[in-house]
């Protein structure tokens, strides 16, 4: 289990690939009630 090893995370990060182990980061996107209250601010 190290670098070689596709399942771990370390294996993850050095085949540069995503998975149940290393998932991707989620982008927080505003809500519709965030991008009205945006608009009527200004």
């Amino acid at each position: 289990m190290g670098r070689g090893d596709k399942k771990s995370r370390r294996g993850k990060i050095a085949n540069r690939s995503f998975g149940a182990r290393r998932p991707r980061k989620i982008k927080k996107r505003p809500t519709v009630e965030e991008k009205i209250d945006i608009k009527k601010k200004k």
